[in-house]
């Protein structure tokens, strides 16, 4: 019984404190209550104060301390502002999970002679929202207030099987994630070499789910049947289905808690067999 209650205590976030930008999103808001369960404070943060206050407040009923807030990920001011607000409320920052993310339809390419004349505007864009809103910008500001406190800390950024594999059409969103999975081995390295072996940066790669920025890509919006591209990702997943967001919960938990504690600069695939499958 001894050993059984170690190995569940060092899945534990009792007395911590997880900063979840993007967390009222779809993936995101499974991984804030993955954390949340696990016994984490939470502060959920992105542009939408009312989304981020209403899911703070769900979290709250369910007996978990939870704030909402509002801030742009993409502009370092927003972001210090973000943390002279939450390290106040919270008094630490033990983790950062960086949700924030997603494409644009005028950067999805639909015809491919569409490319020679896209707007480099929005693909731009694109890549400023997933790896500098949704990773390097939220390191450094967050991350620096893990270094001061002394205490260190769990950085998990959020990439795609798109950085693994560069699926067709989102040239913008599949760039913009295979630098995060670089950016997070950089960081890893960067700082355990540098003295801060005890920021760990990691990084989960969904496979597929349903979300808001992808279900016009994977469903049919009239009838809401699979897309010809959904069918054709379903096919390629070996377990045969999209993943449920709770799918996210183990691995969030493994990387934010003790239990990864030697565990940096990896990108773990939650896919159901997609990047194992070559498809034959």
């Amino acid at each position: 019984a001894r050993a059984e209650a170690a190995v569940v205590n060092i899945f534990s976030l009792k007395d911590k404190t997880a900063v979840v930008l993007g967390g009222a999103g779809v993936l995101g808001a499974a991984m804030a209550r993955a954390l949340a369960d696990a016994g984490a404070d939470i502060a959920v943060a992105s542009r939408s104060l009312d989304r981020n206050r209403a899911f703070a407040a769900e979290l709250t009923s369910a007996g978990h301390k939870a704030i909402g807030y509002s801030a742009d990920t993409t502009s370092v001011d927003g972001l210090k502002a973000l943390r002279d607000r939450v390290l106040p409320d919270f008094g630490r920052v033990d983790v950062l999970v960086n949700c924030v993310g997603g494409n644009r339809p005028d950067a999805t390419i639909i015809e491919t002679d569409a490319f020679f004349s896209m707007d480099p505007e929005a693909i731009r864009s694109v890549i400023d929202l997933n790896l500098f809103g949704g990773a390097i910008l939220p390191c450094q500001v967050f991350g620096q207030a893990m270094a001061e406190s002394g205490a260190g800390g769990s950085i998990i950024n959020v990439s795609s099987m798109s950085a693994i594999r560069p699926l067709t059409r989102i040239i913008g969103y599949s760039a913009a994630k295979a630098a995060v999975n670089s950016f997070t081995q950089w960081l890893a390295v960067h700082l355990a070499r540098g003295g801060r072996a005890d920021i760990r940066v990691n990084a989960l790669a969904p496979g597929f789910f349903l979300t808001e920025q992808n279900r016009f890509l994977l469903t049919d919006e009239k009838t809401g049947d699979l897309s010809a591209r959904g069918k054709t990702i379903v096919e390629h997943t070996p377990m045969g289905r999209f993943g449920d967001p709770d799918d996210l919960a183990g691995a969030t938990v493994w990387l934010a808690s003790d239990a990864s504690k030697f565990v940096t600069g990896i990108v773990v695939p939650v896919d159901g067999g997609f990047s194992a499958f070559s498809g034959v």
